[in-house]
């Protein structure tokens, strides 16, 4: 029987050794770390010799506001290098790692879909080669070593009122989101309040996509801001003496993940943090590591053009150097009508004038993103239910905002039905067309790097920021933190803060309740609305569904 889900074109996948994959780039079998048949990391070593190598190009795929009609920039990715790769390119796939929260609560699976898919799938959206319990277990020391220091003597005079460092699970769990800790008596410490973010919000997940290497990733982990004193000065993590014994926890969570395509092209998979409350791309050192030993190299970033592609351009492309050759604005004929105002049940009836209200939101990216200095292809991820008069509609709205609009049937027909969309890509990458620049240099201060993102990326009227904020920036810059780029947290379903307000909203507000520093990541976060860094469970999470069956597979994980 021919699959026809998602789950059964996984599990009737023909996967090559991972040797295999890796001698596709080049990689000896020797520089492998094998975690069973299909998925190894690769050595510090091996990563360290291609350093004089030359890049190759980089392409970064993006997408619409997310609507629950699904866009799958995931499947996008994927589909593209494997479209590459059929046009007898070299091309790789850099994409994340998945969350356990997420996959037990709502999305499902972040591996891809239909036949533009990185297998295996069921490890790669559960435990996969434990980079996640790493993290966490590293981040839980430094808060178990932050309580022990209090306890015995507080030596560096920590101010237990302001303790910054929160512990994490990598599971939506709302009832962690604010407690305090030490009850019990004198035995188990001072009583404070303290709380949990996600794993994927957890500045050791930031630090680890980050990081260039070992030495880099321990300056980065003693950086970490813990806590203050009473004179409001800060403690570090290297204070508690807890980097080295984190870097030892992270030392193989650090090496990039090796599997490959359904079609059997490379693929890395590494580093997970969240785009709507941090910086929402894969690890540099995976990046980089795939720019030389490819010819292009396909990576996303999560969530809409206004979070993931902008922290992408303006964070991780800043910090790790890195500049796009061309961006790929992933759409469907399905979210314009969502946006354009149709209830998801009426999906299926062809609506034209439905798709044109709402391509303003596409509209918006692409004049985002083009404003970053770099070519802009809107991928139409194609539906069996889209009618020509709709894609019609959509590629005529594209052009007249001076871009394309290319239909790709990756889900349905794999890297085939992405071949012209492959080759366009291709031929805009070649063609040294990009220029790109942040939208914001280093020494601007902090709060105009959130009103600059605010009024051009989001269209906001203004910053709404109370003094305490306001005085909290300023005085991170006194302390020489005010170069540092910001990382916005809001909801990912609207370019505003209110999740409702979808299609391109303008004369809105965004409220800024909280600012952080990662001093070790080196970004400042600015926490909008009402988004948490602790998610909670939906009122049916997709946990209830997934079980063993009979033959001892996963059901309902995908």
């Amino acid at each position: 029987m021919t699959p026809q889900t998602d789950i059964e074109i996984a599990r009737a996948a023909t996967k090559l050794p991972i040797q295999d994959i890796g001698t596709k780039l080049g990689i000896p079998a020797q520089d492998l770390l094998p975690f069973g048949h299909d998925k190894a990391k690769l050595s510090a070593e091996f990563i360290a010799g291609t350093a004089d190598r030359k890049d190759g190009r980089l392409i970064l795929v993006t997408a619409i506001n997310p609507t629950p009609a699904g866009e799958g920039k995931t499947t996008t990715t994927v589909g593209l290098v494997d479209g590459l790769n059929a046009l007898g390119k070299q091309a790789t796939v850099c994409i994340r790692e998945a969350s356990l929260g997420p996959c037990f609560g709502m999305k499902g699976g972040a591996a891809g879909g239909g036949y533009a898919q990185v297998v295996p799938m069921e490890e790669m959206n559960l435990h996969f080669t434990g980079d996640f319990h790493a993290i966490t277990s590293a981040h839980n020391l430094l808060s178990a070593m932050i309580d022990n220091h209090i306890y015995w003597g507080n030596e560096l005079e920590i101010d237990q009122r302001r303790v910054t460092w929160r512990r994490v699970v990598d599971m939506n769990d709302r009832a962690l989101r604010d407690i305090v800790t030490s009850l019990g008596g004198v035995s188990n410490g001072f009583p404070r309040q303290a709380g949990f973010d996600i794993t994927v919000a957890s500045e050791v997940m930031a630090i680890l996509c980050l990081s260039s290497d070992l030495e880099d990733l321990q300056k980065r982990l003693g950086d970490i801001i813990v806590a203050y004193r009473r004179d409001r000065s800060p403690v570090y993590c290297r204070d508690i003496k807890a980097d080295g014994a984190m870097t030892v926890l992270l030392a193989q969570a650090l090496q990039p993940n090796l599997v490959q395509t359904l079609e059997n092209n490379p693929a890395f998979v590494h580093g997970g943090p969240f785009a709507n409350i941090a910086h929402g791309c894969n690890s540099v050192i995976a990046t980089q590591t795939a720019l030389k030993l490819s010819d292009y190299v396909v990576t996303e970033a999560g969530f809409g053009a206004d979070l993931g592609a902008e922290k992408f351009l303006n964070i991780k492309c800043r910090k790790a150097g890195l500049a796009p050759s061309a961006i790929v604005l992933v759409a469907t004929i399905r979210a314009m009508k969502m946006n354009g105002g149709i209830a998801r049940a009426d999906l299926g009836t062809e609506n034209v004038a439905a798709v044109e209200a709402g391509c303003a939101n596409l509209g918006r990216h692409i004049e985002n993103l083009k404003s970053f200095g770099v070519p802009v292809v809107v991928a139409v991820n194609h539906f069996t239910g889209d009618t020509d008069a709709e894609v019609a509609a959509l590629q005529s709205y594209v052009a007249e905002q001076g871009s394309e609009a290319i239909i790709s049937k990756h889900w349905e027909l794999g890297g085939e039905g992405a071949r012209e969309l492959a080759t366009r890509v291709a031929e805009i990458a070649d063609a040294d067309m990009a220029n790109f620049a942040p939208i914001y240099p280093d020494d601007m201060p902090l709060f105009e790097k959130i009103e600059t993102i605010a009024k051009r990326i989001y269209r906001a009227d203004e910053v709404l920021a109370d003094k305490k904020i306001r005085d909290q920036l300023r005085q991170w810059e006194d302390q020489g933190y005010g170069h540092l780029p910001v990382c916005m947290a809001k909801t990912q379903y609207s370019f505003s803060t209110d999740p409702n307000l979808r299609g391109a909203p303008t004369g809105h507000s965004v409220p800024v309740r909280e600012v952080r520093l990662s001093a070790g990541a080196g970004f400042i976060v600015a926490i909008c609305g009402e988004i948490m860094t602790m998610p909670g469970l939906p009122r049916v999470p997709s946990a209830e569904n997934i079980c063993l069956n009979e033959a001892g597979e996963i059901e309902g994980l995908f």
